[in-house]
């Protein structure tokens, strides 16, 4: 068994965009480390301001080369945001978006995705389970109310990955409580 967890709209920074958004020099201060190694929740908010609202997201740790919002399909909707389902780190069409901070906004021209369900894990599981790094499996999720099965589910190996299947808010309210998943093929 996979554990299937909820990934909720968040928000990953370059350095350089996080001293834009909180001044020079500014560090991250981490609130809660997360269930992938060296991954961790900040205590950071920045405000994302689509064409119809705005929302409060939290930062997601630690800094990356490129700043990336990553939102559901539906608080896409809402924004009024533009959110292809990309690969996290593909930003290839991804959705412009302004972003503030106390210090400072930003006006990235491609940084909004929905990211698409994928599958972390290390070498020794993916000899497990029969698959390679970057490969399109079925599977199965257990719910005592919904049970379901999802498609174009994305493999990602590292050896620096903790086993776990990573899905929005929107599929998660899919399958009602489940947290448990089976690659079925």
């Amino acid at each position: 068994m996979i554990t299937l967890e909820m990934s909720a709209r968040h928000v990953h920074v370059s350095k350089e965009d996080l001293e834009i958004l909180f001044g020079k020099g500014y560090q991250l201060k981490k609130k809660k480390d997360l269930s992938q190694p060296g991954q961790f929740s900040c205590e950071e908010r920045v405000e994302v301001i689509g064409e119809r609202s705005s929302g409060m997201l939290s930062i997601l740790g630690p800094e990356r080369k490129e700043t990336q919002v990553e939102i559901s399909l539906t608080d896409a909707r809402a924004l009024g945001l533009k959110a292809p389902v990309r690969e996290s780190g593909d930003l290839h069409d991804a959705g412009p978006v302004t972003i503030k901070g106390p210090a400072g906004e930003i006006k990235k021209e491609h940084a909004v995705i929905c990211a698409k369900r994928h599958i972390h894990m290390t070498e020794a599981d993916a000899k497990n389970y029969n698959v390679k790094n970057g490969d399109i499996v079925k599977v199965s999720v257990n719910s005592p109310e919904r049970k379901l099965i999802f498609d174009d589910v994305v493999i990602r190996i590292s050896n620096s990955y903790a086993l776990a299947m990573h899905i929005d808010t929107d599929e998660a309210n899919a399958c009602v409580g489940a947290t448990e998943a089976t690659i079925i093929s």
